[in-house]
């Protein structure tokens, strides 16, 4: 007898509850936004929406099938299952969040707050929650969405459904020498801020502001695409490093390389860094469009 679904509702804690958390009472944390000419009435409001929005989704849940709830902080600790359906109660940044924990579960992007949210990934409305989760068992349409990937020498590897960033903890320099695939294996001796690598859903984010500031000249990708896009953030130009490398395309199987040049350097994809890849002197590091995609359920 084969294991009913698992609904996994994904969500994050609000920033009502981070400031009660960190002041230890409402009263408290009220005086202090009064203090600084802010109403807490509007960030509890938030709260209570997405509160009730989680709940709600919870109860639309079919009595039959079996629920686990994570918080976003827990996510790289928490063991998804293959026949898991992952329900994301929050806003966008959250289908990102979980992207790189899974393995071809189909997501669900709930919107608690329309209108705040800009529902590129968070699609769904709290009341069509309990029609969608039947859907899946019945072949959900899904919009496969490229993901981008780092694979260190040493095996390490993260994927991020948004962008990964490559760089120096901090505001530290970053030193490397990066290359392309093809290139015969020329690198590029590099002291920058970092590098961004980014796909079509990144383009809705981080990605697209460096895209803007170098005036537009690449094709955004789409969601879609197997085709991401890299730039080199604020290259500096010296006797021993160059920039002559800062900004390109990769359509897959086709992939930048770079070997660290610092004592150390970190990779996190789409704002997560508690969940970094670390790299020290010497070390290589492959990054392209990975070859899983999230299933988003639309």
């Amino acid at each position: 007898m084969s294991l009913a679904p698992r609904v996994v509702l994904v969500h994050r804690t609000t920033e009502y509850e981070e400031l009660v958390a960190r002041h230890g009472t409402h009263g408290q944390a009220a005086f202090f936004l009064a203090s600084r000419g802010r109403d807490i009435e509007e960030i509890a409001a938030r709260h209570h929406r997405t509160r009730r929005a989680l709940a709600e989704v919870a109860s639309a849940v079919p009595l039959t099938w079996r629920q686990a709830r994570v918080e976003r902080r827990d996510l790289d600790r928490f063991l998804f299952a293959p026949e898991d359906v992952v329900v994301v109660v929050g806003q966008d940044g959250l289908v990102a969040n979980v992207a790189k924990y899974l393995a071809d579960q189909p997501v669900i992007g709930v919107d608690t707050d329309p209108g705040r949210n800009p529902g590129v990934l968070v699609r769904q409305a709290v009341d069509d929650a309990g029609a969608l989760l039947r859907s899946v068992l019945t072949g959900a349409v899904t919009d496969d969405l490229t993901m981008v990937e780092a694979v260190a020498d040493d095996t390490q590897r993260l994927v991020a459904l948004n962008e990964i960033y490559l760089g120096a903890a901090g505001h530290a320099t970053a030193r490397y020498r990066l290359g392309l695939d093809g290139d015969g294996g020329v690198a590029e001796a590099q002291a920058s801020s970092g590098v961004l690598v980014g796909t079509g859903t990144g383009a809705t984010g981080w990605i697209r502001s460096v895209w803007q500031e170098r005036g537009g000249g690449l094709p955004l990708p789409g969601p879609a695409e197997t085709r991401l896009l890299w730039f080199v953030r604020e290259a500096w130009p010296s006797p021993a490093t160059g920039t002559s490398l800062v900004a390109g395309e990769l359509t897959a199987p086709a992939a930048l390389h770079l070997t660290v040049e610092s004592e150390r350097l970190v990779a996190f994809g789409d704002g997560m860094e508690t969940d970094a890849l670390e790299l020290t002197w010497g070390q290589s590091v492959r990054i392209g469009v990975c070859a899983a995609r999230l299933r988003l359920v639309v």
